[in-house]
């Protein structure tokens, strides 16, 4: 019989890390998925230190148009099966869109969207025996235009749609799908979208290890949506008093300021 695991993307640092860490306290053998290798068997030698069955890592470059082939070839080598989707990987560029460079933000929508689609589709069947779920990583962006990071805000009001749809699809069939919409949190996507955090951060932050938590907890009380931090919980029903063209000056000032 294949063992059922967890299999969970960007799991190298930030709120992947953490869920990785969550899932195994609690009895789920993970399959680590991201592009540095050496993080993944440090994460997975502290997991399985802690006593739980040692992790699947896979060391695989979401970017790659086969990613989602060699993860599932992977997996069936090492007699696994998938009981949880965790699709936590992704990125954003800071700039507009025109002078940022085309091929980077192309690169985007292969993480975000592509990879996220494929891996929330490919393992349906198994998920459906499992009765297992799917926990995709959002963000307060997708309730939101973004001027200065349209790509990343685009692909996570993608992600905000589909995440909603599969659930309504996938209910009858006994499969949990939640959407988790953090707002700012203090990891390594700040650097690498190339921006420092500003005051927003500073008001709106919730810790990486405890959107994991609330994460995990929203996935097996089969949540629609969580929203980590009480600031971020209000953000979807105040944009419900200002009008779209409004709210998109008002981002676009905000974030094509100098920081």
């Amino acid at each position: 019989m294949s063992e059922r695991v967890t299999l969970i993307t960007g799991a190298s640092a930030g709120i992947g890390a953490e869920l990785a860490r969550v899932f195994a306290a609690r009895g789920h053998r993970v399959a680590l998925v991201a592009r540095r290798a050496d993080r993944l068997a440090a994460l997975a030698s502290e997991i399985a230190a802690g006593g739980t069955a040692a992790p699947i890592v896979i060391a695989c470059d979401l970017h790659a148009a086969d990613a989602s082939d060699k993860i599932s070839a992977a997996l069936a080598e090492a007699g696994a099966e998938v009981e949880y989707v965790v699709n936590n990987a992704g990125y954003g560029l800071f700039g507009r869109a025109a002078e940022l460079d085309r091929a980077d933000q192309l690169g985007i929508i292969d993480v975000n969207i592509r990879a996220l689609t494929d891996l929330s589709l490919r393992f349906t069947d198994s998920l459906i025996r499992n009765r297992g779920g799917i926990l995709n990583m959002g963000s307060v962006a997708g309730f939101l235009p973004g001027p200065g990071m349209a790509t990343y805000y685009a692909s996570k009001a993608y992600v905000l749609s589909f995440t909603e749809a599969l659930r309504q699809e996938l209910a009858p069939r006994g499969v949990r799908v939640t959407l988790v919409c953090p707002g700012p949190v203090p990891t390594e996507f700040q650097n690498r979208a190339g921006f420092k955090p500003g005051f927003d951060s500073a008001i709106l932050n919730v810790p990486p290890a405890a959107v994991a938590k609330q994460a995990y907890h929203g996935l097996m009380a089969n949540k629609r949506i969580v929203l980590p931090g009480l600031g971020i919980k209000m953000v979807p029903t105040a944009l419900r008093f200002f009008p779209r063209g409004f709210i998109l000056g008002a981002v676009g000032r905000f974030q094509l300021r100098k920081r």
